[in-house]
């Protein structure tokens, strides 16, 4: 009970030094649990969209041949109306109906712009169910009557501000066709972002599949007193042929496996950088520790003295630490809570919907933020509490502060070089591995190795590196720098793990700038070398919607071209002459593609692919299989027949477009894949005629203008989107790295905040005999702008270092060109110096405020 008694006083007394370690703690577990209950709530919100959307059994198409190749089509799989009067019949159905959707479409308004989500939920289009009323209602107007008539949803109308009476152009494959808005409907549950449309049932069938007599898929209704599994049951054996059939249950589930594979990345991925602020917290803790152990070390030989053990000494260390934890971890908890709300709202900003209606608070959340600040807390505490115990009576006879323990310094050099030694080993070997796979094992451990080995050996580091750093930076202020340098000399191991702490955030800052610049350099590159398409044209963001047959004639048709290439991905099963089959999507193109994108063959001539029964294949797959020009492959196209090709090229894999693939004229797969069958091109190429580039780029923009759900791009275009699309994927790291990062402003703050205090008297004898208050505040900004400079420059090599190793890697796969940022490590580096002085600020000002009488009395 005296420990504990005393714990809490010296907690309590100490309570203004240990608030930015409280601080850390709280904003780790917030980010901890802000993450957990953003992700349980998106569950949440799909787990009750898609159960109040299914029906109590689905009957859809069974995945059959040509499956994946009819995705592609942009048309969906469809399955004949007359097996809906099979299901009616079926026992234990009360009703059924049949129902049309489809995401492979654009809608645009009178305006010609896309009224579709934009924040990748898709736009689906469908015809008005009964099943429909189970999620939706309709709050303004009536559900469609005819072909001229299309209903919306709230949230889509209000976004782009459309009225009942306004006209919609809806865009699909099977073609264009207009209608206006006669209803709204809302839904009853939270809708993420996705832009909904209906329409009477022959218009969906005839306008989105193409066909008056066919479904996507059937809505059963169970019978009261009926199962959902006895209905699947019945409608299986009243149906018979290949029919996939799902309860309301199964089908949920599925629905929520493929949503939920999504959602795990995004919670590992932002659990992965709560991980490193957590790692940054810890060096904070450990160095408010060691200091307040420091400062303490006085009154800590006193209690040794009257008895108090090594033990009791120990213990009551450590339960000011598990009071900082609970204190944090408990702030942290409710403040994640906040985050998570905060998260929805940008999302919601961005177009992805979620109520906070849908909030969830797993009781699992609240005990993993506890356990985790607090076990983190405590265990970052224990060396410094094991230094409190170690601590003899002799102490309280000394002034306050311990000496450095020099076997402690060499005993951490060596070890600290060992480990650097071993991670640059690692590193190496990552650098000369001639597979990716092996090598990212290698880059791996050499990170975590030289990670450890610099944190390790930055005590070791500091005396060195501060001393070169103050000769460039502090010199030049005199006796005040002087000063500065030997304060951030006088505990190298409280400057090391200073720094460390901001290392770690500016390591991954560098690797990951370095990387990505790499990869915009090497696209650039490979695109100078290998594209010679003047222009590309496909569906903007992800390019994953297919171009439409009405935009291909358009572009065509746009003056001022000298061709036009179309270009397919067509799965097939490729058989060897080894008997030996693989799944893979042949490449099927106009011959003019060979122009647009270059490629060097190792064997044959490339022209030779385009021609009757003739195919082409990466020198890779060849090695593989022992392949040759002239040998024949057996080619089973899943949307149509089997052909027997012949091999009359073979192209090299040294490339970073198209790597690996394999070239078929169009006309070939024609041959052998009925028309119906054969996928939509998912992009287009095109050359411009001598010396009408420019006119040839206006004019196909103009011949898409109907069409805004495609971008057309020059090669200029085409690399300023690659470095825009890496750009913002950097962007979104670079702000979760920021929790790191402030983690780590705290821990500057908190050493210089620490270390004012520690020098409470030396600071009253220096203004004594002169020092000003802007002198003194001078000097301690000083000494937190190099040790920022000492971290920011171990962080900015070791990443550097790391992101060389990764290009090599990356090398493999083709993308060759290494690529350092400087201008970024350079903004890096001098923003350092302005974190250090920002960091100095509050320490700064209370020093000078101190009273010189008082300061010198200082015990």
């Amino acid at each position: 009970m005296t420990v504990l008694k005393s714990s809490m006083r010296n907690f309590f007394a100490h309570k203004g030094r240990m608030a930015l370690s409280t601080v850390a703690v709280l904003l780790s577990v917030a980010f901890v649990c802000g993450t957990l209950v953003f992700t349980d709530t998106m569950n949440t919100t799909f787990d009750k969209l898609f159960a109040a959307t299914s029906a109590d059994v689905t009957v859809s198409p069974e995945k059959a041949k040509g499956a994946e190749d009819a995705t592609r089509s942009g048309k969906p799989e469809s399955l004949p109306a007359g097996a809906l009067q099979q299901v009616r019949t079926a026992d234990g159905v009360k009703s059924a109906e049949g129902a049309v959707s489809s995401m492979s479409v654009t809608v645009v308004d009178a305006d010609n712009k896309n009224v579709g989500a934009t924040s990748g939920a898709p736009t689906i289009a469908g015809n008005w169910t009964r099943n429909d009323l189970r999620s939706m209602k309709v709050t303004s107007g009536h559900p469609p009557r005819g072909p001229t008539e299309v209903m919306v949803d709230a949230d889509t109308a209000d976004k782009h501000h459309l009225k009942i009476g306004d006209e919609l152009r809806t865009i699909a494959v099977t073609g264009d066709f207009k209608a206006r808005i006669s209803g709204i409907a809302s839904f009853k549950v939270t809708n993420p972002g996705a832009a909904v449309v209906f329409f009477d049932t022959p218009t969906a069938q005839r306008q989105l599949l193409d066909h008056a007599d066919t479904f996507t898929h059937l809505n059963v209704t169970a019978a009261p007193g009926a199962s959902d599994t006895a209905v699947k049951q019945a409608v299986a054996a009243e149906l018979g042929g290949s029919y996939k059939l799902q309860t309301q249950a199964e089908a949920a589930e599925a629905n929520q496996d493929e949503m939920g594979s999504f959602l795990d990345v995004m919670k590992y991925a932002m659990l992965g950088f709560a991980g490193i602020a957590l790692l940054v917290g810890i060096f904070l803790i450990i160095n408010t520790f060691s200091m307040l152990v420091a400062q303490r070390t006085r009154e800590i030989g006193l209690m040794r003295a009257i008895g108090s053990s090594r033990k009791q000494v120990n213990r009551s260390v450590l339960i000011e630490a598990l009071m900082l934890g609970v204190v944090g971890s408990v702030a942290g908890v409710a403040a994640g809570v906040g985050l998570a709300v905060g998260l929805m709202k940008l999302m919601g900003s961005m177009g992805m919907k979620l109520s906070t209606d849908d909030l969830t608070v797993a009781w699992t959340t609240p005990v993993i933020g506890l356990v985790l600040g607090i076990v983190v807390t405590v265990l970052a505490a224990y060396l410094p509490a094991r230094r409190a115990g170690k601590v003899s009576p002799m102490a309280a006879l000394r002034d306050a502060g311990t000496p450095a323990d020099t076997k402690s310094g060499v005993v951490r050099a060596v070890l600290g070089t060992l480990l650097t030694g071993a991670g640059v080993a690692g590193l190496y070997l990552a650098a000369q591995a001639d597979k990716a796979s092996e090598g990212s094992l290698f880059l791996g451990g050499g990170v975590v190795l030289s990670l450890l080995g610099f944190i390790v050996v930055g005590p070791v580091l500091a005396s060195g590196v501060v001393r070169v750093l103050s000769a460039v930076v502090l010199r030049i202020f005199g006796p005040v720098g002087r000063m500065a340098e030997r304060n951030a000399l006088r505990n190298p191991r409280r400057t090391g793990a200073t720094g460390a702490a901001l290392m770690i955030g500016l390591a991954l800052v560098a690797c990951l700038s370095v990387v990505g610049s790499s990869m915009v350099a090497s696209a650039t590159d490979e695109l100078d070398k290998s594209v010679g398409a003047d222009f590309i044209v496909q569906s903007g963001g992800d390019g994953g919607r297919p171009i439409v047959p009405g935009a291909q004639q358009a572009m065509k048709d746009s003056p001022h071209l000298d061709h036009v290439t179309e270009y397919k991905a067509v799965e097939a099963k490729v058989t060897t002459p080894d008997g030996r089959t693989t799944s893979e999507d042949l490449t099927a193109a106009d011959p003019s593609y060979a122009e647009d994108v270059r490629r060097e063959t190792v064997s044959g001539e490339l022209s030779a692919a385009y021609g009757k029964n003739a195919m082409s294949v990466g020198d890779t797959y060849a090695e593989r299989h022992g392949l040759k020009t002239g040998d024949e492959l057996t080619v089973d196209f899943a949307a149509g027949r089997t052909a027997t090709l012949e091999i009359a090229a073979i192209t090299s894999d040294d490339v970073s477009i198209d790597k690996g693939a394999m070239y078929v004229n169009i006309a070939t797969a024609a041959r052998y894949i009925p028309a119906d069958r054969m996928p939509a091109d998912m992009i287009m190429f095109a050359k411009a005629a001598d010396g009408k580039t420019d006119q040839a780029y206006s004019a196909l923009k103009k011949s898409l203008a109907d069409y805004p759900q495609y971008t057309v791009r020059d090669q200029t275009d085409f690399k300023e989107n690659l470095q825009d699309q890496i750009g913002q994927l950097l962007n979104i790291v670079y702000g979760l790295l920021a929790l790191a990062i402030i983690v780590a402003v705290l821990g500057v703050v908190n050493t210089l905040a620490l270390s004012v205090v520690e020098r409470t008297r030396e600071i009253g004898l220096m203004r004594s005999i002169g020092l000003s208050r802007r002198q003194l505040r001078r000097m301690i900004r000083l000494e937190s702008v190099v040790i920022a400079l000492f971290g920011a420059l171990l962080g900015l090599g070791l990443g550097m270092g790391w992101g060389a190793t990764a290009q090599r890697l990356l090398a493999l796969e083709g993308l060759e060109v290494l690529e350092i940022p400087w201008p970024t490590i350079a903004a890096v580096f001098v923003g350092s110096a302005f974190v250090g002085l920002f960091a100095a600020l509050v320490p700064a000002f209370r020093a000078g405020r101190m009273n010189v009488l008082n300061a010198i009395a200082t015990d």
